[in-house]
């Protein structure tokens, strides 16, 4: 039987867009406050949405006019939340080119521990050399590069997070626990050498989830290789379609079971009383103000002449190109190039579905919850990412009025069920990527 639909909510600093700190009720500040994030996790249990999801990004946005986006340490911060609000789980993002495999691996598993089992781990390679200054002289390496050492990052956390099982001896009087559990993974590659084991005991039951949200050839790669939910821009069904069928061709392809994904794109919901004050908020919190602002937006982000631009002739795919330098996630522009080619879509009706590189649905509670249901109902993703504009009103607003919808038609839980994440959503333990690489490698 199909899994019911997974709800996750990004909860980082005001909200998804950029001016949504100009629409906050309180101070603009909240941002840099703990209650903000205690009270925005709450709400979201109070919708029995599955858990919070913190993207991180570790450098300074350095335009004042947006909130900045990323602010506390996921980590950190989940762990604060986790002791405060029960059931709800936490979604990390750590990158793998910043990051030491150990120290992830140990404080990994020891939220997992305080938690209970409530940790989906976003791994990503980053991709702005901002955030490599803040960590040497080195530059940014190229994505490749990125990617082969995020293999191997991905492979040494997760036989760390193998490596200790915690036992009594066979004779309890010969000591506390069984050295023969715990397993050095002696790891000699190309970017870290790792002894090991770790000094966190592992819970198979409650091990940490693995999520993911590259799209590019190597993020996709790296996606079916270690991915358990599968983030993603997706703006069209019959893109969505092509990306998870490409996803389980490659997922198969490393010996992979396709049934322990979980494909569950990002999702920008704006509700009014009607379609037209929902059109109207879009225009507000995206800080152009009116249909002509978000079509003078999508001009300039294109890159062409705003007196040039025909509102109503189709828009062509080659507007939307990845390079393997760019300063945003490749997804974003992938999903807005498929969008382009799937569908004869105009630039009036392009800037109202999508908003921040995510499908924007604009309308009453009754039309977001139909189009959750339509797509859930496709077979093509298992849920949803729920990428709020303004936090933590727009977020009180789904979970009040479209939650009820879902739970209404039998899609959507109305109490948290037992057992850790990992339980919940029916992913069992396989046999890891990491064990494969590790022996190809030579390292095992």
């Amino acid at each position: 039987m199909r899994q019911r639909l997974m709800l996750t909510a990004g909860i980082n600093s005001t909200g998804y867009l950029a001016n949504s700190w100009r629409h906050v009720g309180g101070s603009p500040l909240v941002f840099a406050e703990f209650d903000h994030y205690l009270q925005t996790t709450k709400i979201a249990h109070a919708g029995r949405l599955d858990a919070v999801f913190f993207s991180d990004h570790p450098a300074l946005g350095a335009d004042p006019a947006q909130r900045p986006l990323h602010s506390f340490e996921p980590l950190t911060l989940s762990t604060a939340l986790a002791v405060a609000v029960p059931d709800i789980g936490f979604e990390v993002t750590v990158s793998s080119t910043y990051s030491a495999p150990y120290d992830l691996a140990r404080r990994l598993a020891t939220l997992d521990h305080i938690s209970g089992g409530r940790v989906i781990c976003n791994i990503v390679s980053s991709f702005n050399p901002a955030v490599a200054a803040n960590y040497g002289s080195a530059p940014l390496p190229p994505r490749e590069e990125r990617y082969r050492q995020a293999h191997e990052f991905m492979s040494v956390v997760g036989a760390l997070l193998d490596s200790w099982e915690l036992r009594r001896p066979a004779d309890p009087q010969a000591g506390l626990w069984d050295p023969d559990f715990a397993r050095p993974i002696g790891h000699k590659g190309e970017f870290y050498n790792v002894a090991g084991p770790l000094n966190v005991p592992r819970d198979r039951q409650r091990r940490a989830l693995i999520g993911q949200a590259g799209a590019s050839g190597p993020g996709l790669d790296f996606a079916a290789a270690y991915g358990e939910i599968i983030y993603c821009s997706l703006l069209a069904l019959s893109a969505a379609r092509a990306f998870r069928d490409e996803l389980h061709k490659r997922a198969i392809a490393k010996g992979r079971n396709v049934g322990s994904l979980r494909v569950v794109p990002g999702l920008v919901p704006i509700i009014g009383r009607s379609r037209e004050e929902a059109l109207e908020r879009h225009e507000a919190v995206s800080g152009t103000g009116s249909e002509e602002g978000l079509l003078r937006r999508f001009a300039g982000d294109a890159g062409i002449d705003y007196g040039a631009l025909d509102p109503d002739a189709p828009v062509s795919g080659d507007l939307f190109t990845t390079t393997a330098d760019q300063q945003r996630p490749a997804g974003f522009s992938q999903a807005l190039a498929e969008l382009a080619r799937h569908e004869r879509i105009t630039p009036r009706q392009f800037v109202r579905r999508v908003e921040g590189g995510h499908r924007l649905v604009a309308g009453t509670a009754d039309d977001v919850a139909a189009d959750i249901i339509a797509w859930w109902r496709s077979g093509i993703v298992d849920g949803f990412n729920i990428q709020a504009p303004v936090l933590p009103d727009d977020l009180s607003d789904f979970v009040k009025q479209v939650v009820p919808r879902l739970q209404d038609a039998g899609i959507f839980p109305r109490h948290y069920g037992s057992g850790s994440l990992r339980e919940r959503f029916g992913l069992t333990q396989e046999a890891s990527s990491s064990d494969r690489y590790l022996k190809e490698s030579g390292s095992a």
